[in-house]
């Protein structure tokens, strides 16, 4: 199989990252005159509907709700949950005025939902029997964010937040919501073909307010993780902040429980990051805007180049009768090559070329886009040929995301061997680990990483504790991270 190069995606992913962003049309960053803010353009906005799509569809199906709250929080209602409003002070965007009258009260603007949701649950709940509710909205969050910005992947607007909570009767319940939505969130970035570990966050690194965090992080083409999805089973906290109480089933009154789970404008980044080439775009083909472009190839005689019009324009009606999202790119101050060019730079899995022999022998010859390998096959079988192509496109996508993830994951057992890891290749780097915060907070200071927790589900350690030499008792996951 061709194997299109990797080089300046691997090398100089930054650079890359920011040029297939402009190169394709997704997303203009940079020139919105407010830091960490962009624009989604609309070949990239299109790509970002899919992706939602997919997830309302898998949240729709296990009975969650689509909802939409304000914007705007009341400095009281953020501030309930002490633990919660402590983690994001330092993130908050605040609205202080009304034209040029000062409120009573600050108002912020979202970075998160937990407080405004548990309000109105308070309100809209109270009994066991109405349970268990789960809601769900897609919206902007705003995050004071301090560190250098990076579009999609660190910005001050999340466009794409996808917020879910959940009130349940029972900690069971609300467990069994956390396997249900770890579930849910391997389903979607499984059809994304994106790979990933899940953690267990440590709890120095928990979301605000939660029990217990658990994570999924992926490795990016320069060593980097990126976090691509949180689960937070957030027990009473909240419920007991807001003086939240049902009535159960042996009739007393009790707080209910909660989970949280959310992803963002980064599955978008790393869908791009995962696939491209120093191409440019490749995308999965059910997430692809359009599928298959039609590029019609003249010829030095008009009537040939009329005929290879007229027989594309015959092949595009196929193929979207076929249920095909395809287009006809029929421009005539524009090249062949620099067609090619365009649309191969935007991800489209399959590119169609017709000149005069294909119009005068019936055929049509097939090009993927992820290995650039050209086939001609007849025009009878081109509709299942090209369907056929999108299936072994979807499977190489997954099988070569998949790869590189295993080949930057390092189990170690010294830190020497942690350090030729994380140095060399990047990636995470599994530590045998004793459980004890001093051990991994030496390991992140020697090797400048993070940690991103341990295995779940739970996976216990052979031999020791390369920091301290008592018995491990299972993995801490370490990274340097976006």
């Amino acid at each position: 199989m061709v194997k299109t190069k990797r080089e300046r995606w691997h090398n100089n992913f930054s650079e890359w990252f920011d040029w297939i962003l402009d190169r394709a049309e997704i997303y203009d960053y940079g020139r919105y005159p407010v830091k960490g803010m962009g624009v989604w353009m609309p070949y990239g906005f299109q790509i970002r509907r899919r992706v939602t799509d997919l997830l309302r569809k898998l949240l729709d199906e296990t009975g969650h709700e689509e909802v939409l709250f304000p914007l705007l929080i009341p400095d009281w209602m953020l501030a309930k949950e002490s633990e919660h409003v402590k983690g994001f002070e330092d993130e908050v965007y605040w609205v202080t005025h009304g034209g040029l009258e000062e409120l009573d009260q600050k108002l912020a603007l979202r970075p998160t939902s937990e407080t405004p949701i548990t309000y109105y649950e308070s309100l809209w709940v109270q009994s066991y029997k109405q349970l268990p509710r789960k809601f769900y909205q897609i919206v902007s969050v705003f995050r004071y964010e301090t560190k250098a910005t990076r579009p999609l992947i660190r910005v001050r607007e999340i466009s794409m937040f996808k917020e879910a909570h959940t009130v349940h009767e029972s900690f069971e319940d609300a467990e069994s919501q956390v396997k249900e939505a770890i579930d849910v969130y391997r389903k979607f970035f499984d059809s994304l073909g994106i790979p990933y570990i899940i953690s267990r966050r440590p709890d120095w690194d928990k979301f605000a307010g939660a029990l217990y965090t658990i994570a999924f992080d992926t490795v990016m083409p320069d060593g980097r993780t990126l976090q691509i999805g949180t689960v937070h089973n957030l027990g009473q906290n909240f419920t007991k902040a807001f003086s939240f109480r049902i009535q159960t089933r042996d009739e007393k009154f009790d707080y209910p429980w909660q989970t949280s789970y959310g992803v963002s404008d980064r599955v978008v980044a790393t869908l791009i990051a995962i696939h491209g080439d120093d191409v440019g775009l490749v995308l999965p083909p059910d997430i692809a805007p359009t599928q298959a472009v039609i590029i019609p190839i003249p010829s030095q005689s008009e009537e040939d180049s009329r005929k290879v019009l007229e027989y594309s324009r015959g092949v595009l009606s196929t193929l979207l009768s076929s249920g095909i999202r395809a287009k006809l790119d029929d421009r005539e101050d524009t090249t062949p090559g620099d067609k090619y060019y365009y649309w191969d730079a935007k991800g489209v899995p399959v590119r169609v070329e017709i000149g005069p022999r294909e119009a005068s022998g019936s055929t049509v010859t097939i090009v993927r886009r992820d290995t650039l390998e050209k086939r001609t096959v007849p025009l009878s079988e081109a509709v299942g040929s090209i369907k056929k192509t999108f299936d072994e496109i979807s499977a190489y996508l997954i099988e070569r995301a998949r790869k590189f993830l295993a080949d930057h994951v390092s189990r170690v057992s010294s830190l020497d061997e942690a350090r030729k890891a994380i140095n060399e290749k990047g990636g995470v780097i599994e530590v045998p680990w004793c459980g004890s915060e001093e051990c991994a907070v030496k390991v992140m200071n020697e090797l400048q990483v993070k940690s991103l927790g341990t295995p779940w589900p739970y996976e216990r350690a052979e031999g020791t504790c390369p920091v301290c030499g008592r018995p491990a008792v299972t993995y801490m996951r370490f990274s340097r991270q976006y």
